[in-house]
């Protein structure tokens, strides 16, 4: 058996009833037994047969357990695994039999922030909520010693393995953590369940809740960021300001609106990538003269 059994108990309120009733009796044939003890061995009989169904319906009391809804109860008898039930309700079975409790209902693991490095080096701090929940008991119970604290080792190595597999943040098309938070959580979870296979665990969720860089350079990437992008916007800007002195000039010559020769078009040319490259506004200058001498 490498696997869960799921099986059925008994009913624990028709046993209840039958426990009831044995103790009725037992305790009736006690009664007579006792006020009839000079009148001989029957009544010694009967002494002695109330005593043992007492006893006996004592020991049948230890076979009642109940299994509370998305629980469930591994059954034992004397090390050998017997089967799970899952039923929720009031049940009884072999008094002889150990009842292991195992909870089936979806839980959240809140990782600890982990100091890790990225794929390029950069020390990055990184934490993960995993939801998860136990889908075969037997796996749960006997394939590892505590599942809930290999839940939490196997996670924390899970997560650090991801961390180390992407950098933090990529200029091109790269996955990165900082930019491709759904693919990474993604592949956290398929991850996880590999890990977490042995255990009868399964993750139905898995979610990056913090990500950063390390508070020792965390200052210097910041400012790394910040010239990234200021590059960035100069660089869409410049495409633009271009793009539009030129259609201004293909303009101006398809309708004829006036001819520049080269020094002209030069001095327009400067012009315009001023005024539209400027972080400040242009201030118009009046040309009097002439471009020539």
């Amino acid at each position: 058996m490498t696997h869960e059994k799921e099986v059925r108990a008994a009913s624990g309120w028709l046993m209840l009833f039958v426990v009831i009733a044995l103790y009725v009796a037992s305790g009736y044939g006690l009664y007579r037994s006792i006020v009839n003890e000079n009148a001989g061995d029957p009544f010694v009989g009967l002494l002695i047969g109330s005593l043992v169904v007492m006893i006996v319906n004592s020991v049948l009391c230890g076979g009642f357990f109940i299994v509370e809804p998305k629980g469930s109860k591994v059954l034992l008898l004397f090390g050998s695994y017997q089967g799970t039930v899952k039923d929720a309700g009031f049940h009884w079975t072999n008094p002889f039999i150990s009842k292991r409790p195992v909870s089936l209902r979806a839980r959240t693991l809140n990782g600890e922030r982990l100091k890790v490095n990225d794929l390029a080096g950069n020390p990055v701090e990184i934490a993960a909520i995993i939801v998860w929940q136990v889908n075969d008991t037997f796996e749960a119970s006997f394939e590892v010693d505590d599942y809930e604290q290999y839940v939490m080792f196997q996670s924390e190595t899970a997560v650090r393995h991801n961390a180390s597999s992407y950098p933090y943040d990529a200029e091109d098309d790269t996955l990165s953590l900082r930019r491709n938070t759904e693919e990474v959580s993604e592949h956290l979870k398929i991850e996880l369940n590999e890990r977490l296979k042995r255990a009868g665990v399964e993750v139905l969720e898995a979610r990056l809740s913090h990500l950063a860089y390390a508070p020792e350079i965390a200052g210097a990437m910041l400012r790394r960021q910040q010239a990234a992008a200021i590059i960035a916007a100069r660089q869409r800007i410049v495409d633009g300001a271009v793009g539009m002195v030129e259609m201004a000039l293909q303009r101006m010559d398809a309708e004829g609106i006036i001819t520049l020769d080269e020094e002209r078009k030069a001095a327009m040319v400067s012009n315009l990538m001023v005024v539209l490259c400027s972080e400040n506004a242009a201030q118009p200058v009046v040309n009097a003269g002439t471009l020539y001498p």
